[in-house]
């Protein structure tokens, strides 16, 4: 009895090794002696925290590694043809025809001063792929295959015109202009909200499903992995600690640090809402730190009589002690509400009470002392702290702009609350850009605490790091409210984070609040469908409920194996 063979791999990347060069020429090996493979209509997802060596793998298998990176030995097979040691010129003959790149970030991939419709069609001049008329219409093809309303529209447009979800679908037309073999898709939907998100990932699934196309997830969640990959290699210090069916690897992790990583995924811990208690009536009775009432917030809008209502009539109260969540898309309010709740910005109408003190009746130095009440977070650490200052002068600013006290008291209160955010001394001296990621969001985190605030709003706090450091921002978070008593304002699209760290919640939607109340009552019985959505769209969500279950069985693509990637491969060669 024969058997059928195996179709052979569109990827395999055996034993590959990289190294970088630093400014003085010294070399350091990044990737150790990595190997995997994926099937024709397979999703392999590299997973593994920055500086893991996932994305540095993925630039080596379509040629785009830094200046000073180098592939020191191992194969990159595509189609069964080693392109390890091609030069740049001969990678170009089958970038976007055979392996293409969805990148990350959809503002910064996408060109400002061309169109759209130019764009798209750039891919298809280079690889000649028909006369202008034909690639016109290939173009509005692609764009309305994407998903993109008005195609013929969206052609004319420019960058800026569109949400960042449209500019996403804009990239994945490029990347499936050529029908190649395999796409990379790195962090593809990092940025975008959790409902967008789940468009786009459902958009790349069904473009692999229709054409057979393999494709490499390179994704820092967990929960997007886990959802939608067939197999997983899980990388940590250059190395794969492990790989195999997702499924499997779910159920039965078997290096401790994907145990590790798994445990510290949110979004694959179904119904791991914090204790009721904290936010309960009786518990805290009415203790309010912060009160919004009846809060409305509209911008003039230019040539037009009616001016824009970004806030429409959104009241919640945060007990003292408990954290609350505003949760929605962009566009919902969060933003314009928590710049009103710190006194950056004045509200039309409403009420904001802050410890008891009426933000709208303050002005001047007045409005500025009672932000020692409060304090904000921001997103990005990276962008957050100035680079010309050292971890020092970051903590110690706000003393001296808003406390005139002894250098030796100042000096004793920045070391206190830097032990205090689990950071040692030696960290002081240095800039922003000696620290990960994780430690500048504990510097953040102890300046916006050394002046002794009751109130910190915490604006997607979390979102920028990877997810074993995001847990352990959010277990220093919990152990300084439990120490200080603090009152958090916690503003998030990612509602697994919120599921675990929230008390209460507010959803917000095209500035109005359409759901509110205890996260775990929110959650479990949503009162709209927007709410509905929101929570359906976790990654992970799925494969934290029917982890008994294979999670998709994508593998009925394998019959695509030949396709016309080998051709073109032999002519490239």
């Amino acid at each position: 009895m024969s058997s059928t063979p195996l179709p052979t791999p569109v990827l395999e990347v055996e034993d590959l090794a990289i190294a970088y060069r630093d400014g003085q020429q010294h070399e350091q090996r990044v990737v150790h002696g990595v190997s995997f493979s994926i099937a024709p209509g397979e999703v392999v997802a590299l997973v593994g925290e920055s500086g893991s060596g996932k994305t540095t793998t993925a630039q080596a298998v379509i040629g785009l590694l830094a200046d000073n990176g180098r592939l020191e030995h191992g194969a990159i097979r595509l189609n069964g043809t080693d392109i390890a040691g091609w030069p740049q010129k001969r990678l170009d003959g089958i970038r976007g025809s055979v392996v293409s790149l969805i990148p990350q970030d959809p503002t910064s991939s996408l060109n400002p001063v061309r169109t759209v419709g130019e764009q798209v069609g750039e891919i298809l001049q280079i690889h000649r792929h028909g006369d202008r008329r034909a690639i016109a219409a290939r173009v509005l093809e692609l764009l309305e295959r994407v998903g993109l309303s008005q195609p013929a529209l969206r052609a004319r447009q420019y960058p800026h015109e569109l949400s960042g979800g449209m500019k996403q679908r804009v990239l994945i037309a490029i990347a499936i202009a050529l029908r190649p073999a395999l796409i990379i898709a790195d962090e593809p939907t990092s940025a975008l909200d959790v409902t967008v998100q789940r468009r786009i990932l459902d958009l790349i699934d069904d473009l692999r499903r229709e054409d057979g196309t393999a494709v490499l997830l390179v994704t820092h969640d967990l929960g997007v992995a886990a959802d939608r990959a067939d197999r997983l290699v899980v990388m940590q210090g250059g190395r794969i600690q492990e790989q195999g069916p997702t499924r499997a690897l779910l159920r039965a992790p078997q290096s401790a640090y994907t145990r590790q990583l798994l445990a510290d995924a949110p979004s694959l811990s179904v119904g791991a809402f914090r204790p009721a208690s904290r936010g309960s009536d009786a518990a805290a009775g009415d203790d309010f730190a912060i009160v919004v009432d009846q809060l409305v917030h509209e911008f003039p809008v230019a040539e037009q009589k009616r001016p824009f209502r970004a806030v429409d009539q959104v009241s919640f109260n945060v007990r003292r002690g408990t954290t609350h969540a505003l949760v929605g898309e962009s566009g919902s309010g969060k933003t314009t509400t928590i710049r009103d709740v710190v006194g950056f910005a004045r509200p039309t109408a409403g009420r904001i009470l802050v410890e008891g003190v009426d933000l709208a009746t303050l002005r001047g130095e007045a409005l500025r002392q009672v932000r020692r009440r409060i304090q904000l977070v921001h997103q990005n650490p990276f962008s957050s702290l100035d680079p010309r200052q050292t971890v020092y002068q970051i903590i110690e600013e706000p003393l001296l702009n808003f406390e005139p006290v002894a250098r030796a008291e100042r000096e004793r209160r920045v070391q206190d609350i830097l032990a205090r955010v689990g950071l040692p001394p030696a960290v002081l001296q240095r800039p922003p850009r000696a620290l990960s990621g994780g430690q500048r969001q504990r510097v953040a985190i102890a300046r916006a605490l050394v002046l002794g605030p009751q109130v910190l709003v915490l604006d997607e706090a979390v979102s920028a790091l990877d997810v074993t450091v995001q847990a352990q921002i959010l277990a220093l978070l919990e152990q300084l409210q439990r120490d200080l008593g603090l009152t958090y304002l916690f503003i998030s699209h990612d509602l697994a984070v919120v599921r675990q760290i929230a008390d209460t919640v507010s959803v917000l939607q095209a500035g109005r609040q359409v759901d509110a109340g205890r996260v775990q009552d929110v959650f479990l019985s949503p009162g709209s469908d927007y709410t509905r959505e929101l929570i359906n769209a976790i990654p992970g969500h799925a494969a934290a409920r029917n982890n008994d279950r294979a999670l998709h069985p994508h593998n009925d693509n394998y019959h695509h194996a030949e396709r016309e990637a080998p051709g073109l491969l032999q002519q490239a060669a």
